[in-house]
């Protein structure tokens, strides 16, 4: 045993002790996937798979600490323009871990409700009845809830709201002077009632937030941590350091 794996638990330890605020929602915009593919000398793919599995062990993680929402940037509307084999490559593998959440212990231990953000319309039909599979095996668990944002762009989804208000008001089920900030949330990625996000996570040494549920999380001033490693990288240590700058702004609201 190295140097590294003895602090490393230690150093985990007293970074939980530092976190007495828990965030409620965080979203991770999981970013390094092909970086890190490319530094390993291994295909796109198998970076991809590397993430997904990173996704299942943060998950166990989250449980851990109480975190009750995971909002997950996994393809984003403008991911549509990499390589057509590349595209094909994420849907298999998406569809693969849908089907195999039906039948995962950990989710029905932890009674994890699974459902995706985003323009389902975009998703191929085989992808999209996996994810209408997970979604119904798991709609009645309130343990943990990890949204998948597929086809996701922040802008387009407040245009989603938008076309369905209209819709509704030229049906006249809704009166255009009742609308308002609750219920343009309520029209908000499919009216699955996300709470607002409380911590912004992204990965990879980018320094964005590039859009990510806009009106949940810059609209409610969430905070926001950038760090180094690749998605594949990341470590239940980088969760924590993530949860100090939730918890430190927590405490500086308290005493302003």
């Amino acid at each position: 045993m190295n140097l590294r794996q003895l602090i490393n638990p230690l150093y985990e330890r007293y970074l939980q002790m530092q976190c007495t605020h828990i965030p409620c929602h965080v979203a991770i915009i999981q970013d390094g996937n092909r970086r890190f593919a490319k530094e390993m000398g291994i295909d796109t793919g198998k970076g991809h798979r590397a993430g997904a599995e990173k996704t299942e062990e943060m998950l166990d993680w989250a449980h851990e600490l109480g975190i009750r929402h995971i909002t997950i940037y996994s393809f984003s509307t403008e991911n549509f323009n990499r390589k057509k084999e590349e595209v094909e490559n994420l849907f298999a593998l998406f569809k693969e871990k849908f089907i195999r959440t039906i039948s995962d212990e950990r989710v029905h231990r932890y009674r994890i409700r699974v459902q995706i953000v985003g323009d389902r319309s975009l998703l191929p039909q085989d992808l999209l009845a996996a994810v209408e599979a997970a979604e119904e095996a798991t709609k009645d668990y309130e343990g943990f809830t990890l949204n998948v944002a597929l086809a996701y762009g922040g802008r387009n989804e407040i245009v989603l709201a938008a076309r369905e208000i209209v819709g509704a008001v030229r049906n006249k089920t809704i009166n255009p002077n009742t609308i308002d900030v609750h219920m343009v949330e309520e029209h908000l990625h499919g009216g699955k009632g996300l709470p607002p996000v409380d911590l912004i996570i992204r990965t990879g040494n980018e320094s964005r937030t590039s859009n990510f549920l806009p009106w949940l999380a810059n609209g409610h001033e969430c905070a926001v941590y950038f760090c180094a490693p690749y998605w594949p990288l990341f470590r239940k240590i980088d969760l924590l350091r993530a949860i100090r700058t939730y918890d430190q702004r927590i405490a500086a609201k308290v005493h302003a």
